[in-house]
């Protein structure tokens, strides 16, 4: 049986994905074809029921839980990890909502998290992930919330953190922050979401059995992958 698995060429699921589906694992009767997308327009394909399986960002799954439902393995809860909200100048605190904020996708965690921080905000552009930055280089009136990678290179080009939205989060919650997680469609058969769940969780195990190495795979590309994703 094959089935269609979305998720991104981020080093998280890459970590997630690679064993099922690289063939690290026997994956049985079940084979995968498989799209890398951004989570945007992952989450974007989940709202019109594109994918049976799929990565999304948690801020989308009100809009998809009637026709999903998400599997236990592969779920991405994260602390210290979370969007930070950046500037070309410095910016109080106070001061953010009469700015424009470039935001990696409208039904995105990091949309999530800024709007708990700025309920009031309204000035809200959506762009994808890796052009946030540029967008704030490019207007002193533009701030812009990053996530992945940016979050760790972004004063690499004289940009200021305002605040780290994932703190924020925390702080007012005390939970790990809801970054994503894996999601199959409820017309399923239960008995299939469950066998996929178990493979996913295996292939987790594989590549935590077998870090750190370098995979390559000419759909995926060359990654080094990261512990950060966890198994729940």
């Amino acid at each position: 049986m094959n089935f269609t698995l979305g998720f991104s060429p981020c080093p998280n699921d890459t970590f997630i994905f690679d064993g099922l589906v690289n063939k690290k694992i026997d994956t049985g009767d079940f084979t995968f074809s498989v799209r890398l997308e951004d989570v945007e327009t992952l989450n974007e394909m989940a709202k019109k029921q594109v994918l049976d399986f799929t990565k999304i960002s948690y801020g989308v799954l009100p809009l998809i839980a009637k026709n999903y439902t998400v599997l236990n393995s592969g779920s991405a809860l994260g602390k210290g990890v979370g969007p930070l909200l950046i500037s070309k100048r410095k910016v109080d605190f106070n001061d953010v909502e009469k700015y424009t904020i470039a935001i990696p996708g409208e039904n995105t965690t990091a949309h999530l998290l800024f709007s708990l921080a700025f309920p009031h905000a309204k000035k809200k552009v959506f762009k994808r992930y890796d052009e946030i930055e540029n967008s704030v280089l490019n207007s002193e009136n533009v701030l812009g919330v990053i996530i992945h990678e940016n979050r760790f290179t972004y004063m690499d080009k004289g940009l200021n953190k305002i605040v780290d939205l994932g703190n924020f989060w925390e702080e007012k919650t005390s939970l790990p922050i809801p970054l994503g997680g894996i999601v199959g469609k409820r017309s399923l058969d239960e008995n299939i979401l469950k066998q996929v769940d178990a493979l996913i969780k295996k292939s987790i195990e594989y590549s935590f059995s077998n870090y750190p190495l370098i995979f390559y795979n000419k759909n995926i590309g060359n990654c080094r992958f990261t512990n950060s994703s966890k198994s729940i």
